[in-house]
């Protein structure tokens, strides 16, 4: 994978997600760009920016979660010659756990480099129907308003 010329952000897109669900970390890393202002944020996860920090969280995702297979809905594109914003449902299946079907909303922004297309930025964040159901009921602010989680 690592000799890869990924032509389109639509092979950079299948080779990263491909890469989460062999938890191939190599894999992984090679269609992360090696710019050092590179950004993931996993779902309530700090901002990582670069490819070492990068690399190391995928690294722990991927040594500590069972093994997770994923369903792409695409939302939107952006796209034009050189960079591509990608708006995505990630339905994601765990295996091995009861119940372990969920939906991850994520952007995916793509950069053409001399060697093909590579990731710069990937943040995932929970739905707000998955939010709702890790806090129980709807949640309501002080003044009795519902809160609006961002």
């Amino acid at each position: 994978m690592t000799d890869a010329i990924l032509q389109t952000p639509g092979q950079a897109e299948a080779a990263f997600y491909s890469a989460i669900e062999s938890s191939d970390l190599d894999a992984m890393m090679a269609v992360w760009s090696n710019d050092s202002d590179i950004v993931c944020i996993h779902p309530h996860g700090p901002r990582l920016i670069g490819p070492q920090e990068i690399r190391e969280g995928w690294r722990q995702i991927m040594v500590h979660s069972p093994r997770m297979h994923f369903s792409i809905d695409h939302l939107n594109t952006v796209h034009n010659e050189d960079l591509a914003i990608r708006f995505v449902n990630e339905s994601i299946h765990v295996d091995d756990e009861d119940d372990s079907d969920f939906t991850i909303l994520a952007t995916n922004v793509y950069r053409r480099m001399p060697d093909g297309w590579r990731i710069i930025l990937h943040h995932a964040s929970p739905t707000p129907e998955a939010l709702q159901n890790i806090m129980g009921s709807t949640e309501e602010s002080e003044d009795g308003g519902e809160v609006t989680f961002h």
